[in-house]
Order: C-alpha cells, then sequence, then structure tokens
C-alpha cells in the first residue's frame, strides 16, 4: 500500500516536468521519438530510484534525461555516419493541440531545423552545457553537477560552443508574417510552374535539403544554387506531383515556424520547412522518412480528435 502510495505521488511529481525533460531530450538528440523513450526511461529510473530524499526534483530529473542524451548521442554517432542521404532532425508541432510548448523568440529559433542540424557539429558535451545554459537557464554550477565538471570548465566549454554557433544565420529568423509570405509566395509560385517568380523567392547560396533516410526516394544530397533549386522545387510540385492523385497539403507551425505537410491518402509523406532571411528563403528542408514523420503525424492526429472532440 505504502510503496503504491508512493510511486503515485513521484508520478504526480514527475508530470510537472515532463515538459522540460522532453524539450531538452529532444534538442540534445535531434529526435523526437527518441526523446520520448528517454523521458520515458528518466521516469523509471526516478521510480526504482531508492533515494529518499531528493533536494531539487527539477536538477534530479534534469541530471537523469542529460546523461542519458549523452549516452544515446555516443551510440548514435556511428549510425548517423552510415546514414543514407542527408540526415535531418525529426520535425515536431510547436503550436495547437499536443505540441511542444514554446516561451519566447529565443525557444523558437533554438528549435529550428536548421539550428538543430547545427548543433550536430558540435561535441555532446559542447551541446549539454549550450543548451541548458542558453536555452534552458542553468546556472554553471548546476550544470557542473549534472556533467560531473567544474563551473569552470563547464564556463570554458559553453564559451566554446557558443563561439562556434554565434555567427550562424541559423539562429536568427524574420517575423512570423514574414515567413509565412515567403513560404506562401514559394508554395504557389511551385504549383504554378512559375520558375522565374520561384527563382526570385532563393537566395544566392540557397541549399535544398532531402532526408530520405533510404527508405522512400530523395536526394542524397543537397541542391545547390537558386536555379537547380528553383528547377527541382518546380519539378517535383509542378510536373512530379500532377502524374496522379493531387496530393493534400495543410499549412502548420514545425519547429518554431510555418511549413507546409503534404499528405497522401491520409498519410504524411512530406514535411517541407524553410529558412529564410527578411529577402529570401536561404535553406529548404524536405522530410520524406516515414520514421522521421510518425511523430508528428501523432501529434496531428492528437489535435484532430481533440478538436473533434471539443475538448
Amino acid at each position: 500500500m505504502e510503496k503504491g502510495l508512493r510511486e503515485e505521488k513521484r508520478g504526480e511529481e514527475f508530470e510537472q516536468y515532463r515538459g522540460l525533460l522532453f524539450s531538452i531530450a529532444y534538442r540534445m538528440t535531434g529526435s523526437a521519438s527518441d526523446a520520448e523513450d528517454l523521458v520515458q526511461e528518466t521516469f523509471l529510473r526516478y521510480q526504482t530510484s531508492a533515494t529518499p530524499e531528493i533536494a531539487s526534483l527539477k536538477a534530479y530529473l534534469s541530471t537523469i534525461i542529460t546523461r542519458l542524451a549523452l549516452d544515446y548521442l555516443k551510440s548514435a554517432r556511428v549510425t548517423r555516419e552510415q546514414y543514407v542521404g542527408v540526415w535531418l532532425p525529426e520535425p515536431v508541432r510547436t503550436a495547437g493541440e499536443g505540441a511542444l510548448a514554446l516561451t519566447g523568440l529565443e525557444q523558437r529559433e533554438e528549435i529550428s531545423l536548421a539550428f538543430l542540424r547545427l548543433l550536430e557539429t558540435l561535441s555532446p558535451p559542447e551541446r549539454a552545457v549550450f543548451l541548458l545554459h542558453e536555452v534552458f537557464d542553468y546556472p554553471f554550477k548546476e550544470i557542473g553537477d549534472i556533467l560531473e565538471k567544474s563551473p569552470a570548465n563547464c564556463r570554458q566549454i559553453f564559451h566554446r560552443a557558443r563561439q562556434a554557433l554565434q555567427n550562424s544565420p541559423a539562429r536568427f529568423a524574420p517575423e512570423p508574417q514574414r515567413q509565412r509570405q515567403l513560404l506562401s509566395g514559394f508554395l504557389a509560385a511551385s504549383q504554378a510552374g512559375d520558375l522565374a517568380t520561384l527563382t526570385g523567392l532563393l537566395a544566392q547560396d540557397v541549399v535544398s535539403w532531402s532526408d530520405g533516410g533510404g527508405k522512400v526516394q530523395a536526394n542524397l544530397k543537397p541542391v545547390l544554387g537558386p536555379q537547380a533549386v528553383a528547377r527541382f522545387w518546380n519539378f517535383w510540385l509542378y510536373t512530379e506531383a500532377r502524374k496522379g492523385p493531387p496530393l493534400v497539403f495543410t499549412l502548420e507551425e514545425i519547429n518554431g515556424s510555418p511549413a507546409v505537410l503534404f499528405w497522401d491518402k491520409g498519410r504524411l509523406a512530406v514535411v517541407i520547412c524553410l529558412r529564410m532571411s527578411e529577402t529570401a528563403i536561404e535553406e529548404i528542408f524536405a522530410i520524406l522518412n516515414p520514421e522521421k514523420l510518425a511523430f508528428l503525424e501523432k501529434q496531428v492526429a492528437v489535435s484532430k480528435e481533440r478538436g473533434s472532440t471539443g475538448a
């Protein structure tokens, strides 16, 4: 009886931090499905812990999830080196029912697909220190306890990581209204086969990335330059899409920015996200790997279900 009450109490306490723990794990791993697994493992370790008193539950749980994420990154390195084609993070819904909650402009910029992909250039400890301090505002003393490093060492690691990332345009995005305008223009020009207008929306150094993971047909290498990128998307959205039944598309906020979701017979087939400046589209991210779309499809399904029931 006492054990059951203890587990119930711990379960209620854990739920207060579930969102935070998922946010840490997702930014660390770039994988929503694996972040869910890490959160569940954190819960199990907390439930079975024999620690009688915990001074700070937030710090205790953050320590578990961060160390699990570091172990994950060590094992994932080989897998990602062998990944077929371009590796992109899993997209997540960040507005509406079932979405990953964001607070403030900084969190929106630091969950973008472009920025998560950029984090892959950091070592796992650099990634952990940077995210915990920059995004989640943990002091270096607490980060040192989590990583079993001195605060001074953590401070050095943070400055090294920030130096590597601070000049990246992936961290800075235009206002949402401007993003929606560029996305709408991109979609309209591609569907209309208006190659000139489409090319005009693209930056001179634009890059288009496609992630099929060897599961579906996708470009194994990035497409570079406005002319090549415009021709590619004009072909896919104007020519290829007209060979069979038309794809249904919806607009969602994905990873803090407007995005297009394409559906094929009720199944999520492609997600297209853009990184934009005030004047042009800098990068295009197309995720086609069905394994990477499963979490987002589940988020959308939850939203539809709640909307239909009025919950």
